[in-house]
């Protein structure tokens, strides 16, 4: 391990701990999304700022350290927003995540605290080669996908869909399933995905995977990418796919793609919700009715008369162990399996 630096989670795909690698600073217009770049910190942003490394542990920072990240974009409704072709002639960065996604903040929520700043050092090199993480994603050969799927989606970010991954994802294994895990859009961080896995999913995956810093990227290559992971996904020939589609399928991730590419497949919909006006325009906006509604829309008798009312849709709050018993009953109907 390299201790001179600092690598963050988007680097785990690579070998760029374990080998040596050179700094080569490369005008902008030879930059590009995904390119492995080093930074020195030269604003560690508030106290409570952490870095998540390569194995989901979350670090702190001492003064003027070098972090290796990835350039990429980023457009979170509830946070902060920033793109790395928005870097100006002084070559500083923001942290856009804690995953190590680096380009220039372009907005932020003022509800989240000030966000830590880097100087870009160089491009990471081998000989004449750029790494990227594209470098580091190893062909799979392209299968048809089957695996059935239980598809978890929210009104936005941060509104419970891993949460409720999770529960669902244990009831499987405790079951006796196979189950996979997937996350296909977002923006870089490791914990959520990670959290299936802890709860026993048999494998997990998401677009870091296949060489994607966040799922923002041109349509055709999303599809690519998707067809990729897709593939890896039923290389494991589970039982079922617990799928997570990262922020809201509304916003610039790609996740109005990856919903259409699944819905044949799809067995069950569980949609976390911040507000019940939310889901009826998720529903319009998609063409699709969830199984379950739950998160913050589900957790009193006002949201979840209202959500009910307005979308005629079953709520569950399924942090209430008492739903339990609903939940399996919906789950073993829908996809098959008994739970």
């Amino acid at each position: 391990m390299n201790h001179k630096y600092i690598f963050t989670s988007l680097t785990r795909i690579s070998d760029l701990a374990e080998k040596e690698f050179q700094l080569k600073k490369l005008p902008k217009k030879q930059w590009g999304t995904g390119d492995y770049v080093i930074c020195q910190i030269v604003n560690a942003g508030s106290e409570t700022l952490k870095l998540e490394l390569p194995n989901g542990r979350m670090r702190g920072v001492i003064g003027e350290e070098i972090i290796v990240g990835a350039l990429g974009e980023r457009y979170a409704t509830l946070e902060a927003t920033g793109t790395w072709r928005n870097v100006e002639d002084d070559l500083k960065m923001t942290v856009l995540t804690g995953a190590g996604l680096l380009g220039k903040m372009t907005s932020k929520s003022v509800f989240i605290p000030e966000m830590m700043k880097v100087a870009y050092l160089g491009h990471a090199f081998r000989g004449d080669n750029k790494l990227t993480m594209q470098r580091f994603v190893k062909p799979i050969l392209t299968l048809a996908y089957k695996t059935p799927i239980v598809l978890f989606v929210g009104t936005s970010m941060s509104a419970g869909k891993t949460t409720s991954a999770r529960i669902a994802t244990n009831l499987f294994k405790q079951a006796g399933h196979k189950v996979v895990g997937a996350k296909l859009t977002g923006a870089g961080r490791y914990k959520d995905i990670l959290a299936i896995k802890d709860v026993g999913a048999d494998a997990i995956y998401d677009f870091v995977d296949v060489g994607l810093p966040s799922s923002i990227c041109p349509k055709e290559e999303f599809q690519e990418k998707l067809t990729q992971l897709l593939s890896r996904i039923e290389l494991q020939k589970a039982d079922v796919a617990i799928i997570e589609i990262g922020a809201s399928p509304l916003e610039p991730y790609n996740g109005d793609i990856a919903i259409e590419r699944l819905r044949e497949h799809i067995k069950c919909i569980i949609l976390s919700a911040s507000d019940p006006y939310a889901v009826h325009g998720l529903m319009k906006a998609f063409d699709i009715v969830p199984d379950i509604v739950t998160g913050v829309a589900s957790n009193t008798l006002g949201g979840k008369r209202l959500v009910e009312q307005l979308c005629k849709v079953k709520t569950l709050n399924l942090i209430d162990s008492t739903t339990t018993k609903e939940l399996i009953q919906i789950l073993t109907s829908t996809t098959g399996l008994v739970l």
